[in-house]
């Protein structure tokens, strides 16, 4: 179909924004005119122009935009926020007809940037692609529906199901290739967060930084009941802003924050709401297996990217288990098996 083409096009573009636009959602949009694109764009940062300005100001001859189609991967926003409304300029513009592909689910939208365009006579279709629209900001819908972020989990097993050897100190087995290290570095920077456990920091001393992949540092993330890691870590530098879990108070650092959690109560929720209201809309979990399993046991993640070496540990620290494989699909990257589990329950 014509509508699905131009539609793909605005998912394709709005994947450009994809380190860039948190906690704003992917958007594209295309503009069409007797069957030829004029315009494409995408809303490339959060806090700059969104996807339908940039299409509209990509157009050479505006006076063609009276009689064209404009496709967007997302419904117009209809409010103020860091910038105009969208709606707003397409009913300045005078483009007659608007092919959506998604509601937007943010309540400050939801609906009304689609009502605004067919109050002002234009022609509004919704729900192209819809499915495939609504997977583009998955990440976005997750945090403004079930006010939490996105939560990703991660890690390498051996062939036999293992993610390390039992051990007190040393290196950890080296699991990953350095290819798809570049995998995992990423997703790192497609993530506003990312978090380990107390022992994964103690045993490990991750820097949990973007070092083979362009983009930002998300924010670090650990667990430290009793205020036992040391203040070498590389956590710990300042370097990166951190969230300290802890039970215990502590005095602010350079780039560290100490937050008190009630370990009377679930520790995972209050993390999620806090978060939430941080504004941090997705989080990757490198954790071992002891944290991983206890949001896997919660309930409480959407993917899960496991990279299985070829290599064999007989013994060791046993991996996750994912007991609901409802939805799952493996690949190979660089010669290693991916597999891939998203959580259809939540």
């Amino acid at each position: 179909m014509e509508e699905e083409k131009y539609m793909q096009r605005c998912i394709e573009l709005a994947q450009n924004g994809l380190c860039n636009v948190s906690p704003n959602p992917m958007v594209g949009a295309v503009i069409v005119c007797d069957g030829q694109v004029i315009g494409e764009g995408y809303h490339i940062r959060c806090g700059q122009a969104h996807a339908e300005v940039n299409a509209i100001h990509s157009v050479k001859d505006e006076s063609l935009l009276k009689r064209s189609t404009i496709y967007v991967s997302l419904e117009p926003c209809s409010h103020y926020g860091k910038t105009p409304p969208c709606a707003d300029l397409i009913i300045e513009k005078q483009i007659p007809r608007i092919v959506i592909g998604c509601q937007d689910p943010f309540s400050k939208v939801a609906g009304q940037g689609i009502q605004k365009l067919r109050n002002a006579g234009r022609e509004v279709t919704v729900g192209i692609l819809e499915n495939e629209c609504r997977h583009l900001i998955r990440r976005f819908i997750v945090f403004n529906t079930l006010h939490r972020p996105y939560i990703t989990l991660k890690w390498a097993e051996s062939a036999d199901g293992f993610i390390d050897i039992n051990r007190t100190d040393g290196q950890p087995v080296i699991l990953s290739t350095p290819h798809t290290a570049l995998l995992v570095h990423k997703k790192r920077s497609e993530s506003d967060a990312i978090m380990v456990g107390t022992h994964t920091a103690q045993l490990d001393n991750p820097s949990l930084t973007v070092r083979n992949w362009y983009g930002k540092n998300p924010v670090r993330v650990v667990l430290d009941r009793n205020l036992s890691l040391p203040s070498d870590l590389h956590l710990f530098d300042g370097s990166v802003p951190t969230l300290v879990f802890t039970s215990r108070k502590h005095p602010e650092q350079k780039s560290i924050e100490y937050i008190v959690l009630d370990y009377e109560k679930e520790l995972l929720p209050q993390i999620m709401n806090t978060l939430y209201h941080r504004g941090l809309q997705s989080i990757l979990v490198e954790g071992g297996t002891q944290l991983l399993q206890s949001f896997i046991d919660n309930n409480l993640w959407d993917e899960a990217f496991i990279e299985e070496a070829k290599v064999t540990l007989h013994s060791g620290i046993k991996a996750p288990e994912i007991r609901n494989k409802i939805s799952y699909s493996d690949k190979k990257h660089f010669g290693v098996k991916i597999k891939h589990y998203t959580n259809k329950n939540m």
